[in-house]
């Protein structure tokens, strides 16, 4: 009772010759591959951007001017 069966796969691929055609076909294979090929180096992409620090992240290290005895020096 669950799951997709070999009957269920036929069934798919005839429907998809009525609709699309057999000539579409192949076309629409290419842009399909093409578009997981593109969202997986997306994801691939975003992976690596967490493992890697960002700019905001870092520490920066300083000593702190009051404003007013800037002025006074000057």
């Amino acid at each position: 009772m669950g799951g997709i069966q070999g009957w269920h796969l036929v069934i798919i691929v005839i429907l998809a010759l009525l609709l699309f055609g057999a000539p579409k076909l192949p076309g629409l294979a290419r842009s399909v591959g093409q578009s997981l090929r593109i969202f997986k180096s997306e994801v691939r992409q975003m992976k690596d951007d967490d493992k890697s620090p960002e700019a905001g992240e870092e520490t920066v290290e300083g000593n702190i001017v009051d404003p007013d005895r800037r002025e006074n020096n000057a």
